[in-house]
């Protein structure tokens, strides 16, 4: 579920930063949709991914168990280290992101911040995602 939930979180990711890009000095409900589907895959995702990290993934039990010799290893290290502090960093401004463009009510600012907030946040995402060029990589469907 993990992986295909990404493609959820990339794509609504990228369809509301173009909207923001586009949409210029109009904000309507469906740029409030789009904001909120963004949010709510980046939290599914969010919580498939905790669940992986504290009691399924192989790789963070393995690395809890010596973390010193994980933080050697560049597959150990993403996965129980920067893996999951990119996407917290992620989330934290998406979220950050809905809250500034619920409070402005200009729609020129509204969008401003979508792409800002947004777009911060999905390329974070975009860095830190596992793909299947990388040495930890993961394929792209599963």
């Amino acid at each position: 579920m993990h992986t295909w939930v990404r493609w959820a979180v990339v794509l609504t990711g990228l369809l509301a930063v173009a909207r923001s890009v586009t949409r210029g000095d109009v904000w309507t409900r469906a740029d409030t949709r789009v904001a909120r589907l963004f949010v709510g895959a980046v939290d599914l995702q969010m919580s498939l991914g905790l669940i992986l990290y504290l009691a399924v993934s192989p790789f963070t039990r393995a690395a809890f168990a010596r973390f010193s010799v994980a933080m050697r290893d560049p597959v150990l290290r993403f996965w129980s280290v920067e893996h999951i502090t990119g996407m917290i960093v992620a989330v934290t401004l998406v979220h950050l992101g809905h809250v500034r463009t619920r409070r402005v009510t200009d729609p020129v600012s509204r969008h401003r911040a979508v792409l800002w907030w947004f777009g911060a946040g999905l390329v974070v995402m975009l860095i830190t995602i596992p793909w299947p060029f990388l040495p930890y990589g993961r394929p792209l469907l599963r």
